[in-house]
């Protein structure tokens, strides 16, 4: 049963989305900052919703292709799903005729960088599509997808440059360079939250970051 996020789902998770700690387990001072987002996330929330996902290998067979996943919605008024997530993930956000964003500050969660150009993000689906359409979902409706790429809860606005470095990877494959612990507790929350699969490298890779928080 597929169970739409909402932004109460993933408060926690995200409370400390551009403080910048790290997680590289290379130095103590890395172990700290980690050690302060883990103060903020539920570590055990985090675990059990991992323990419950289904492990299986990735359906690679479930071939993505964009069309079969509508995104980009109306989701708040005249606003579809990428402006509203620049608007709500913005400070001093302004916006044009029919909800166009033309101008704010945002602070990219995955690299801590502050841009105050729309054009300068990318939004994000915290599971990509693709990693989405590999982790058991091939039986859902084309409304299923559609209802997952346009969930305000699943949408990060970033920089265009670690967006794109992310590509459709999981995070055996890929990390952003700032604050691995709400990273991968929101990732958990998504994959829980819409009852898809990971991978046991998926598994291993975060529950190593876990293990660090």
């Amino acid at each position: 049963m597929i169970r739409t996020l909402t932004a109460l789902t993933l408060t926690a998770a995200m409370a400390t989305a551009a403080t910048g700690c790290q997680h590289t387990g290379d130095t103590d001072a890395a172990a700290a900052a980690d050690g302060r987002t883990a103060d903020r996330i539920d570590l055990d929330a985090a675990r059990a919703d991992l323990a419950a996902l289904q492990v299986a290998t990735e359906d690679t067979g479930n071939h993505y292709r964009r069309e079969d996943w509508p995104h980009w919605d109306r989701v708040a008024g005249e606003c579809d799903a990428r402006e509203n997530a620049l608007r709500t993930q913005g400070r001093d956000v302004t916006t044009g005729p029919h909800c166009t964003v033309t101008a704010g500050t945002w602070t990219s969660p995955y690299d801590g960088v502050t841009v105050t150009s729309p054009d300068a993000l990318d939004i994000d689906h915290m599971v990509p599509l693709a990693e989405a359409a590999r982790s058991g979902t091939r039986a859902w409706s084309r409304a299923d997808r559609e209802r997952y790429a346009n969930d305000p809860a699943v949408l990060v606005a970033v920089t265009a440059k670690t967006n794109r470095g992310k590509g459709d990877q999981d995070p055996a494959r890929w990390l952003p360079p700032l604050d691995h612990c709400t990273y991968v507790a929101r990732w958990i929350a998504v994959k829980h939250a819409y009852g898809m699969t990971v991978d046991r490298a998926e598994r291993a890779a975060i529950t190593g970051v876990l293990n660090h928080c």
